[in-house]
């Protein structure tokens, strides 16, 4: 293992690679810094030029961009309390009353150091589980990945912010489109009402840019964000004091554990690793008072959370060739733009690939923790961009990424109307995310689904003999269970306090 590792940081003689870590890491601070673009925006925009880099570069380049943006939310978020990521925003509660305490430098370097430590962490859990994983992901049947499609679209819609309906029908929103096109067992058309463009069914390349690039470039159009004045703290006020340190480093080793085992599962596990940290350290804590007035643990244990949780995402994609998250969707998409296929034997068919993004990752992650303090002035002068200047830039990359994929307009067309659709459907509330990882697992839902049903010839017991499937679905039962009796039992609080409110105030 070390060999390989060692053959991974090897390749890096190639400045070409060292480049694109760079590229990669910065664009995605950037992208964390600016509030509401994200790394799925970033990276919808930069599928077309997946081809042109290769496929280690595809991954390089996504894997900066994915940690980069989990670092760079970190900054604004107590800086300023704009969070630049769904995943700051736990940060932001005890990392703003320490900027307002004058402790804004303990602040940043806690979040970045807990964050590079977890990001090693997750590597090393990445480097150490995903080969014995994949020998064991080899005999998995059609039933185990069908359960697999199943748990991970059922959890996703569960853990979906917002409605729990809505997601669903995101779900089968996706599903639906993922039809279109060609009967991979029949060779029959389907949905194509007589276009023969509609025969290869619809670009996903297009529909990602659609409904994340360019939604994004028309919510940017709205109303413009005015950026207050901050001071950047002098690298003399960066270093945090004794008591600081040794609060800090239990909550980040704590929140790269929870993040790491939170990683592996379907659904925003970058957000829900960050409130379950903050729900363990406010637990074990001996001062859980200090919560939400600038403890130095709510900043250390989320922000180690999230990055582990970035990390531990890679695993399910590299063995099992299934997507859990939005952005591992990307980066399935770029590895499938290169001819390359993710699943129980891609790392023993792609050795050099596999540990050269595993160095890849290492550098990266030493990288993010060596710019982002020094550059923390620069990362929030962007602010004050205005999000209108962008707005042009974003939709010809998109268009022109779109048109090189295929040479065809009419995919851009399929990018134009994806765009309006998706922007409508995400004011309304609607989860785009869950939409694109549906058509994602269509085909492999499909496909296992269609082998299930061969193998068993329609006998109910056959899926009930494999002990793996049971688990999966036993383990969605238990999960779906439980988030419906906690959005029970809230309901049920908020009926319930207007009436103790009107007793309260007769008595």
């Amino acid at each position: 293992m070390l060999s390989d590792l060692g053959a991974g940081f090897a390749a890096f003689a190639d400045p070409t690679l060292i480049l694109l870590a760079v590229a990669g890491v910065v664009l995605g601070t950037l992208v964390g810094v600016l509030p509401g673009i994200g790394p799925i925006g970033a990276m919808s925009v930069l599928l077309g030029v997946t081809t042109q880099v290769g496929p280690t570069g595809s991954l390089i380049l996504f894997a900066g961009i994915y940690f980069g943006s989990t670092y760079g939310g970190s900054t604004t978020s107590i800086l300023l309390n704009i969070p630049g990521e769904a995943s700051s925003v736990v940060t932001a509660l005890d990392g703003n009353q320490m900027t307002k305490k004058g402790r804004s430098g303990p602040a940043l370097t806690i979040a970045a150091v807990s964050s590079f430590v977890a990001g090693t962490l997750s590597i090393l859990g990445l480097m150490l589980f995903a080969p014995s994983l994949s020998a064991y992901a080899v005999k998995l049947g059609p039933p185990e990945y069908m359960a697999l499609c199943v748990a991970g679209l059922v959890l996703l819609a569960s853990l979906s912010q917002g409605s729990t309906a809505r997601a669903m029908v995101m779900i089968c929103l996706g599903l639906a489109v993922g039809t279109v096109g060609i009967d991979p067992a029949g060779g029959e058309l389907r949905f194509t009402f007589g276009s023969t463009t509609l025969a290869q069914g619809f670009s996903f390349i297009a529909l990602v840019m659609g409904v994340f690039g360019i939604a994004e470039a028309l919510t940017m159009a709205g109303p413009q964000r005015h950026a207050e004045p901050v001071r950047a703290p002098t690298m003399r006020e960066l270093l945090p004091n004794r008591t600081e340190a040794r609060e800090a480093a239990p909550a980040a080793l704590r929140g790269s554990f929870i993040g790491f085992f939170l990683g592996l599962v379907p659904g925003p596990a970058a957000v829900l690793s960050t409130f379950a940290s903050y729900v363990v350290e406010r637990k074990v804590s001996r001062h859980p008072e200090r919560f939400g007035h600038g403890a130095v643990e709510g900043v250390a244990g989320p922000e180690a959370a999230n990055n582990a949780a970035a990390g531990a995402a890679f695993i399910p994609l590299m063995v099992l060739g299934i997507p859990f998250a939005p952005t591992m969707a990307l980066v399935l998409a770029a590895l499938l733009l290169n001819g390359i296929v993710p699943g129980p034997t891609f790392i023993a068919d792609q050795p050099e690939l596999f540990w050269t993004v595993i160095a890849a990752m290492y550098i990266g992650n030493l990288m993010l923790l060596v710019l982002n303090l020094p550059l923390v002035g620069l990362f929030t002068r962007l602010l004050a961009v205005p999000p209108q200047a962008m707005m042009p830039l974003i939709i010809g990359l998109c268009t022109i990424g779109v048109y090189a994929d295929g040479n065809s307009v009419f995919d851009v067309v399929v990018m134009l109307g994806a765009g309006l659709l998706g922007y409508l459907l995400r004011t309304s509330g609607f989860s785009m995310a869950a939409f694109v990882l549906a058509v994602v697992l269509q085909p492999t839902l499909e496909s296992s689904l269609r082998q299930t049903l061969a193998y068993s010839s329609g006998d109910p017991t056959y899926v009930l003999g494999r002990p793996i499937t049971l688990v999966v679905f036993a383990v969605v039962l238990v999960a779906v269970a439980t988030m419906a009796r906690a959005g029970w039992v809230a309901r049920r609080a908020r009926m319930t306090a207007p009436v103790d409110v009107e007793q309260r105030s007769t008595s």
